[in-house]
């Protein structure tokens, strides 16, 4: 398979649309993100995409279950046969979620949220270099979405993720939604946030939906189209860190592909006029 460089606008490869999108390969892809829980010693329908998608795009993988703020020891069996996995796709990074996905061997299926504390920092920053040695791959940390108040003692949470970045030296996964929606709920300005993160850090960018309640509460749920304030925020991180690739995220409630490709277009024309990038294909 040809390896190559990942930059502009990439997809998620997802089950419920990747028949149309392999089909069809349209050019304004230049790139796929895949969750290795998917893949890793799995075959069937799941590698035969895989292997279609290796034909035409660069891959990134993006983990879900490996969250970097756990205190359980990791299943190293399961960190081994990762790292051989990316090593074999040549993958030029893999992200893992700043937070815990489970308590006491009950895994929830979601992304908790971490305090925003000196201790967690120092237990988030030792992990996190725990898997980015075991898989022999660098290793870039996410900004997740939290809708309980955090303690008042703790850091604000750009300066927490910015600790964890630097006691391990890791690279940041930019969730633009994420911040956007916790921005939202707890009331601090998004741009401010994204001021305080060290560009050469960033080496990609998320970008979703989010749905808004009835109480104004917004939840990160990959399941809506791209907001008008989430696309602004874009621009602004992007004029930041420069021409980083950006994904488009969408998990549920999957639409027709024309529908995503439109907002591929739109995520496009920002990316062209924050950076100045011409296409990558």
């Amino acid at each position: 398979m040809m390896s190559r460089t990942v930059t502009g606008i990439g997809i998620g490869l997802r089950y419920d649309l990747a028949t149309e999108l392999l089909e069809r390969r349209p050019d304004a892809v230049s790139w796929v993100e895949i969750h290795p829980e998917n893949y890793v010693d799995r075959g069937g329908r799941y590698q035969e995409m895989l292997e279609l998608a290796r034909r035409d795009w660069p891959v990134v993988t993006h983990g879900l279950s490996t969250c970097l703020g756990a205190v359980e020891p990791f299943d190293s069996g399961y960190l081994r046969q990762l790292g051989r996995f990316l090593e074999e796709l040549e993958i030029p990074w893999h992200s893992e979620h700043l937070c815990l996905g489970g308590v006491d061997d009950r895994f929830f299926h979601d992304l908790l949220p971490l305090p925003f504390t000196d201790e967690a920092a120092t237990v988030a920053s030792q992990r996190l270099t725990e898997v980015r040695d075991t898989i022999g791959t660098p290793l870039a940390l996410e900004n997740v979405s939290y809708y309980a108040p955090q303690g008042a003692d703790g850091l604000e949470e750009a300066d927490f993720v910015v600790e964890v970045l630097q006691r391990a030296d890791a690279k940041l996964l930019l969730d633009v939604n994420n911040i956007y929606v916790n921005s939202r709920n707890f009331g601090f300005d998004p741009k401010a946030y994204i001021d305080r993160i060290p560009k050469e850090r960033v080496v990609q960018i998320h970008v979703a939906g989010h749905h808004v309640r009835d109480d104004g509460l917004r939840i990160d749920t990959h399941g809506e189209a791209v907001p008008d304030d989430v696309y602004q925020l874009l621009a602004y991180a992007l004029r930041k860190v420069g021409p980083v690739p950006v994904l488009l995220e969408r998990d549920n409630n999957i639409p027709p592909l024309d529908t995503l490709l439109e907002e591929v277009d739109a995520l496009w024309s920002i990316y062209r006029d924050a950076t100045g990038a011409a296409d990558a294909r």
